[in-house]
C-alpha cells in the first residue's frame, strides 16, 4: 500500500488480523509510516481505529506482523481516560509519578511542562479543577516524558470547544516540526487531517486504502467510506479549498 523507502521507513505493518472471538474488526490490513509522517487514520465508527493503535502498542492480541524500526520509542495520548478527575491529586504528583517510575531527571518535567504550556500554577491544580484544554495538555505532556520519537493520538481533542481544539492542534503540529517526531493521529476532523496529516489511512469494512489528503480526501472516497450523500462532501470540498 506504500512504497516507503527502507531507510526512512519507521513503521511496518503486513496482513494486521485484529478480532475478539468472532468479531473480525480489522483483516489483511498492510501498510508503511515514515520517520516524520503525520498519519491520519481515519473511518467510521467501528472501523477499528483505536483498536489499530493498541495493537501498534502490542496492548492486544493480533495477527499478521507489525514491525517498529529500532530506536523507535512510542508516546499515547488516549481520546479520555478512566481515571476518577476528582481524586485529590495534583498535576505535579501525575508527571512526578511516571518521571519517578521512568527515573528522569526532574529538568525532563519542567522542559516538558513548558513545551506544552503548562505553568506552575497548572502544575498546583487539582485535576478535577483543570479545564478540559488544560487535562488534554496535561495527557500530552504524560506522553512526553521519556522523550518519545513517536506520538498516539486517539481524537485528542473529542471533547472540547473549537478553539481550545484548534490550540491542541497547533501544539501537535509545533511538537512534531520542531523535534522532528511520528505523529499517528485518528480524527473524525476532516478539515484538520487536511491541513496537518501528509498522509491519510482510512479504514474501513471494505478495502482500506492510504495516500495523501488530496487524493484521499476526495467527495468520492469519502462518500464511500462514510456511505454519506454526495452533497455533504461536497460542502467539506469547499471548506477545504476555502
Amino acid at each position: 500500500m506504500s512504497s516507503t523507502s527502507t531507510e526512512a521507513r519507521l513503521l511496518s505493518v503486513s496482513k494486521l488480523k485484529i478480532a475478539f472471538g468472532s468479531l473480525v474488526v480489522i483483516q489483511d490490513l498492510s501498510f508503511e509510516a515514515r520517520a516524520g509522517d503525520c498519519l491520519a487514520v481515519i473511518g467510521p465508527n467501528g472501523s477499528g481505529k483505536t483498536v489499530l493503535l493498541k495493537a501498534l502498542m502490542n496492548l492486544i492480541p493480533y495477527e499478521g506482523e507489525i514491525r517498529w524500526s529500532h530506536g523507535a520509542r512510542l508516546g499515547y495520548v488516549p481520546q479520555k481516560i478512566a481515571a476518577d478527575r476528582q481524586l485529590p491529586l495534583h498535576l505535579r504528583d501525575l508527571l512526578e509519578a511516571k518521571a519517578t517510575f521512568l527515573k528522569l531527571p526532574g529538568a525532563e518535567l519542567e522542559q516538558v511542562s513548558s513545551e506544552v504550556g503548562l505553568t506552575r500554577e497548572l502544575l498546583n491544580t487539582s485535576i478535577g479543577h483543570l479545564s478540559g484544554g488544560q487535562f488534554q495538555k496535561a495527557l500530552i505532556a504524560f506522553a512526553l516524558l521519556g522523550q518519545p520519537n513517536v506520538l498516539l493520538f486517539d481524537e485528542p481533542t473529542a471533547s472540547l470547544d473549537e478553539l481550545t481544539e484548534e490550540r491542541v492542534y497547533e501544539l501537535l503540529h509545533s511538537l512534531q516540526k520542531d523535534k522532528g517526531m511520528t505523529v499517528i493521529l485518528v480524527s473524525h476532523d476532516l478539515s484538520v487531517v487536511y491541513r496537518y496529516a501528509n498522509m491519510v489511512l482510512c479504514l474501513s469494512k471494505g478495502k482500506p486504502c492510504m495516500g495523501p489528503p488530496k487524493e484521499i480526501l476526495t467527495p468520492a472516497m469519502l462518500e464511500g467510506l462514510y456511505a454519506a450523500p454526495p452533497k455533504y462532501y461536497r460542502h467539506i470540498e469547499d471548506h477545504l479549498k476555502g
